[in-house]
């Protein structure tokens, strides 16, 4: 027989869920504010003694009442909010597999792809997903199946709060751990995201990618476009993370296709990039820009890329040098360039001599490392230099030098010999 504190209790849980369930739309609010206000952070134990071991038939109230009125935001933010404490509660795995069974997961997903429902309670909708997903390997799949990925990517590309996509992130970052039966899927998730219109999106999908790529193991074809895209992007944030993560991409099987796709972006096309001019520039809003600006942008990131991977990757290094030294014979696809001031200031005292600047504070930049002269001369320094019009060819040849073109400038096919001859010539002809 039960005692009498024992049927005092049962007879106010009982009493709790006869107000419940007569309890009208404001009722309920109260209700679940009082509730939300006195059993936060509670363990599953101390939820059973609150309802005198009947919490789960609240909690049945909770998802029931959700099913119903998700499509019409009524309360659905406080609802999300209880149902969370139960979710979350320490040792809360029944009240987990309570929630699963009535198709808990499908109507979260649902609720991120709704037009109507407002942003706190879709934020309400990604929490609880993570409580799921941090559950174990078993609730990811779960998720997976149930074609998350593709809501959680949506909603990401498509919200306007940028707490809330952080997130989505955190959920995204969960489904990538612990996860090999569907971390392909998610990794391809985050690739899909990166031509979207939301910079936040852009900028979390790539950071996400940073931490997946290791995870994965292997790259997937369509990476290296993508990624080569949103160097275009106006946000510098975004372009430092895409540029972080070709750095780590130097280190996979695309190395050698995102070498050959950024020196490209180096002389780009106008014609195509005014295609994908960003909304802004045509907002008559704000400032009108230069139709050019988003190519001098993705140019600039190019070559940051390219530094940035040169320096941290011994392979691109030694592919730029061969390809950018003398001896340009294995990448054709790179473009071909003299040697710097260096070599000429060390080989040819007569051009070092012609490259000594006029009247002013020395600069001996050229001649030490022409690599980082821009690094350290000064302004006055940079005038003189810019002014010192030099003729290479004119200087040696007055100087009487006996060596060829092909001494200064290493083994060139005939087109190149050509094209710098007559930039010689043209030199001439304007001075």
């Amino acid at each position: 027989m039960t005692s009498i504190k024992e049927q005092a209790a049962i007879s106010r849980l009982l009493s709790f869920l006869q107000e419940w369930d007569n309890a009208g739309k404001v009722a309920r609010s109260h209700i679940l504010d009082k509730f939300i206000e006195t059993n936060q952070g509670k363990t599953a134990p101390e939820l059973e003694q609150e309802f005198s071991q009947g919490a789960s038939l609240f909690l049945v109230r909770l998802t029931t009442s959700l099913r119903i009125t998700y499509m019409t935001d009524s309360c659905l933010e406080k609802l999300l909010r209880s149902i969370g404490i139960f979710l979350s509660a320490v040792s809360s795995n029944r009240y987990l597999i309570e929630f699963l069974e009535v198709g808990g997961v499908l109507t979260l997903l649902e609720i991120l792809g709704l037009e109507k429902i407002k942003e706190e309670a879709k934020k309400e909708s990604v929490k609880l997903l993570q409580v799921i997903a941090n559950s174990g390997r078993t609730y990811k799949e779960l998720i997976c199946e149930s074609y998350g990925v593709r809501s959680i990517a949506e909603f990401l590309a498509k919200s306007k709060s940028e707490e809330t996509q952080e997130e989505v992130q955190v959920l995204l970052d969960s489904l990538v751990h612990g996860n090999p039966k569907y971390q392909n899927q998610v990794y391809k998730g985050l690739i899909a995201l990166l031509p979207c219109e939301s910079p936040k999106a852009q900028q979390l999908s790539l950071q996400t990618l940073r931490t997946a790529q290791p995870i994965i193991g292997t790259t997937h074809p369509s990476i290296v476009d993508c990624v080569l895209k949103v160097l275009g992007t106006m946000h510098l944030e975004v372009q430092y993370e895409a540029i972080e993560l070709i750095k780590d991409l130097v280190g996979y099987d695309v190395r050698q296709a995102l070498l050959k796709g950024l020196v490209a972006l180096l002389i780009p096309s106008v014609k195509e990039i005014s295609k994908l001019q960003a909304k802004i520039l045509s907002d008559p809003s704000v400032l009108q820009l230069t139709p050019s600006l988003p190519m001098f942008l993705q140019q600039a990131a190019a070559a940051k890329a390219i530094g940035a991977s040169c320096r941290c990757s011994p392979w691109w290094r030694s592919t730029c040098a061969s390809a950018w030294g003398r001896n340009s014979t294995s990448s054709s696809w790179l473009p071909t360039r003299p040697p710097p001031a260096t070599s000429l200031c060390q080989a040819q005292l007569q051009v070092q001599t012609a490259l000594a600047p006029q009247p002013g504070p020395p600069c001996s930049c050229p001649q030490s490392n022409a690599e980082d002269l821009y690094m350290k001369i000064d302004s006055i320094q940079a005038d003189i230099l810019a002014a010192n019009t030099v003729n290479v060819t004119k200087a040696l040849c007055l100087h009487g030098s006996s060596y060829s073109m092909n001494t200064l400038y290493g083994s060139r096919d005939s087109a190149q010999m050509a094209y710098l001859t007559h930039f010689e010539e043209d030199v001439e002809s304007k001075e």
